[in-house]
């Protein structure tokens, strides 16, 4: 199965859909430091380093999945939010590269912001210009009448060329063993034409049965080997929330495995104020705690990685211990949190690397979905050879 990758950045969902068994034809990327991270990870002959306006889709021939992320920062709660204002907002050109290269399927990823009820207007046209990729905007024409168009044509129901079927879920990493509490909105289409049935993976892990290992059973406290003076002591909202589990489950557990904590994706990494065994694994001081900024607790999931505009938000970055004591992340840590390999090589300063993590696209996440539709196409691809 070929796929092209677009707003490849540092390749978290590349590296998924690989491990998933695509092969990239190519993998198109503006970011020059996201690019350099990439050659080091994948053929340097398929990093195509340049503007996605400028890029000739026809040159990458036959593909079966077209991937990436979308900028997001036009949709970004903690950005302007200019939406469809907003020149960076690239669903345009990814809409471009469907109509081109008409893959099987496609998958892209986005801020939970865009679905923020100021974008529902102009998240729905995204939709539907991703069903009906072959209804493009006349000449002239603004954005609100060519949703009016896709409209009617949608509600006809007698359409006869390209069209996907598209469905979108807001995604909790941390709900399927990602040790993050990342909010993203992903989308994927599949070539209507295929006659293929898809649904996302259902979700593997809850908060429930993390807290119910840490105060019912116990059993959180001792496969960690955590100190009973170094263990979580829970408030008084913890403990109605205990209580109600225990009415609710009685003597057993719930049935999904519990939320993966910072301290479990750290397993194996040394202190890096004592031992720098690795140069992504360097300790960064300066690390400080203030309102809304107060790190990301041991015993929990982190909090979402992020980019951020300028530098490196230290609230979302920082580990936060049982002491209290607070220190920032290493890029080593921070790809651990995100399900990089550890041989996965991030390049450029600290700074610049941990904007490609907060940028990327969980591999084990972007894995699980790439499972999903591999198996499917696979099916389709056999079927149809037979059928043939």
């Amino acid at each position: 199965m070929k796929s092209l990758e677009i707003f490849s950045g540092a390749g978290g969902l590349a590296e998924g859909l690989r491990i998933s068994g695509f092969e990239h034809t190519g993998l198109l990327e503006y970011n020059k430091d996201a690019c350099n991270t990439l050659r080091l990870n994948f053929p340097k002959s398929k990093i195509f380093e340049q503007d996605i306006r400028n890029f000739n889709f026809k040159d990458i021939g036959s593909i079966d999945i077209l991937g990436g992320g979308p900028p997001c920062q036009p949709f970004s709660l903690g950005g302007k939010a200019k939406g469809f204002d907003d020149s960076r907002d690239m669903f345009p050109h990814a809409i471009q590269g469907i109509r081109e290269l008409m893959p099987k399927a496609f998958i892209f990823e986005n801020v939970k912001g865009l679905l923020r009820q100021s974008f529902a207007s102009y998240f729905n046209y995204i939709i539907l210009q991703l069903t009906y990729p072959e209804i493009g905007l006349i000449k002239s024409e603004d954005w609100q009448s060519h949703l009016q168009r896709l409209e009617k044509i949608h509600t006809a129901g007698v359409y006869a060329g390209l069209k996907y079927n598209v469905v979108f879920r807001l995604i909790n990493a941390a709900n399927y063993g990602i040790p993050q509490k990342r909010e993203r909105v992903i989308i994927v289409g599949i070539r209507d034409d295929l006659g293929i049935e898809w649904s996302f993976p259902k979700e593997t892990h809850s908060e429930e049965r993390l807290i119910w290992d840490k105060f019912v059973s116990g059993e959180y406290w001792e496969r960690n080997k955590v100190a009973k003076s170094k263990r979580e002591i829970a408030d008084d909202s913890l403990k109605k929330r205990v209580e109600n589990l225990k009415n609710q489950y009685g003597f057993f557990s719930p049935e999904k495995k519990p939320w993966q904590t910072i301290r479990e994706a750290l397993i194996g990494l040394p202190d890096p104020k004592t031992n720098e065994f690795s140069s992504e694994h360097i300790f960064r001081d300066g690390a400080r705690v203030y309102p809304g900024h107060t790190g990301s607790y041991i015993d929990e999931p982190s909090k979402t990685i992020k980019a951020g505009d300028h530098g490196v938000p230290g609230g979302e970055n920082m580990i936060r211990f049982e002491n209290g004591e607070v220190r920032y992340l290493t890029i080593l840590e921070a790809k651990r949190i995100q399900t990089f390999p550890d041989d996965y090589l991030i390049t450029g300063s600290w700074t610049e690397g941990m904007r490609q993590l907060g940028n990327a696209v969980p591999v084990k996440l972007a894995n699980l979905i790439g499972n999903e539709l591999i198996k499917k196409l696979s099916c389709q691809q056999a079927f149809g050879s037979i059928a043939v």
